[in-house]
């Protein structure tokens, strides 16, 4: 079975569409067709990391122990009696079930990486060494592989501290930052920074494969969630960095921007994004009190951030005139940055609404599933979903009579 793709002509009604099979002879239009990832990461920044590369044509090898990938057995909620955790992470990969303790399963899964060109993987520091599928391994067998590892803390001193989404998020400070003033610190709603280290493993593998194109070679690509909790972070602790000033949790308000947050209104409420003096005039007179703009308390935006507390009722005032649904049509007329506070069923339909069209359909007939679609769009070469997220070990057979061939061709030769 050739582990490269052959190129088929098609046509669009914008433009001529290039249309590949991937190495097991899915046909794809994406970017990254014929890129081989062996995947043997779990939980939720790798899985969101290849889920993004296969999404754009990337043939992806889940490679999961016999019980499976964890976010298997996360439930509540459910879909079918399948984790929706699991099936919103893992679509268009092809699963095999490999024990490293067994010779042969050890012998299949070093194959793999042998053939791949991509390996990702999210074990602590040094925990694939005794099976031979660290870094230095496969990059012997396979010197063309770029090869991403994904931590918690790096690989230094913290290489011993397990990786989990809310340890960073309380270690960074990202909690010192988010709730009330007066009250406990809060994790996001979401692992951020699980995917935002997914989003930056993807940047890495990206970057690597581009320079191989021009070297021949791989590399090791690395990340881990601290320093991309502290990269994310941006402002607050770029900000302490170059002053240090330690900022603080201030609830729904910016540090340095104000009206910027949640206002209530004659019924419900409103966000507001009041970025500068002009917005600000603005934002006065679709109020109709002009003349607050010209108020020398509130006039410039380092004043209406120092001056808040004075400002906030008014404001208030003023909003309690109109429903926020009111205010949302008549501040976006006038081109001012606000937005409703939706759940998130009504995130997806204002998403809907606005014509970005947010839920697609994974996979085909009887079998298919629901999914967020690729937040990319590419002019020609789209995302494809066909593939839903895969039983463990469902594609055994085929993954084996890959690698038995993929693992005595360079990765990278065409």
């Amino acid at each position: 079975m050739p582990r490269t793709s052959s190129l088929t002509a098609t046509s669009s009604t914008a433009a001529a569409v290039r249309s590949f099979l991937d190495a097991f002879g899915r046909e794809v239009t994406g970017p990254l067709a014929g890129i081989v990832v062996a995947d043997f990461s779990r939980i939720l920044a790798g899985p969101y990391c290849t889920m993004l590369l296969a999404d754009l044509g990337a043939t992806v090898i889940k490679v999961e122990s016999p019980a499976g990938d964890d976010t298997r057995h996360w439930m509540p909620p459910v879909h079918e009696g399948r984790s929706t955790y699991y099936l919103s992470i893992n679509r268009n990969k092809r699963s095999i079930a490999l024990d490293f303790g067994d010779p042969d399963d050890l012998t299949a899964a070093r194959d793999i990486a042998a053939g791949a060109d991509v390996v990702i993987e999210n074990f602590k520091p040094g925990g694939l060494e005794r099976f031979g599928l660290d870094y230095d391994s496969v990059s012997r067998v396979n010197p063309a592989a770029v090869y991403a590892s994904i931590t918690g803390f790096g690989s230094a001193g913290g290489s011993s501290l397990p990786g989990y989404d809310l340890l960073v998020q309380a270690a960074s400070g990202l909690m010192s930052l988010t709730g009330e003033s007066d009250g406990p610190g809060y994790r996001a709603g979401v692992a951020v920074f699980d995917v935002m280290t997914g989003l930056h493993a993807a940047t890495g593998i990206l970057a690597a494969l581009h320079e191989r194109g021009r070297s021949g070679r791989g590399q090791h690509v690395e990340v881990n969630l601290m320093s991309s909790a502290l990269s994310g972070m941006v402002n607050q602790t770029g900000g302490f960095a170059l002053n240090g000033q330690v900022p603080s949790r201030m609830g729904n308000d910016h540090p340095s921007i104000f009206p910027y947050g949640p206002f209530p209104t004659g019924e419900g409420e409103i966000v507001l994004a009041i970025g500068n003096d002009r917005q600000f005039r603005q934002l006065c007179s679709e109020l109709g009190r002009p003349s607050l703009a010209e108020d020398a308390r509130f006039a410039a935006a380092p004043e209406r951030s120092r001056r808040r507390e004075e400002l906030r009722p008014v404001l208030q005032t003023l909003l309690a005139e109109r429903s926020a649904a009111e205010w949302f049509e008549v501040f976006t007329a006038a081109g001012l940055p606000c937005a409703p506070i939706n759940d998130v069923q009504g995130g997806l339909e204002f998403a809907r609404g606005v014509g970005l069209e947010p839920v697609v359909r994974v996979g085909t007939g009887e079998d298919a599933v629901a999914g967020i679609r690729n937040p990319i769009t590419f002019s020609t070469t789209p995302a494809s979903y066909d593939l839903t997220p895969p039983d463990v070990d469902a594609h055994r057979e085929q993954i084996l009579a890959w690698a038995g061939t993929a693992a005595r061709t360079p990765a990278g030769v065409q």
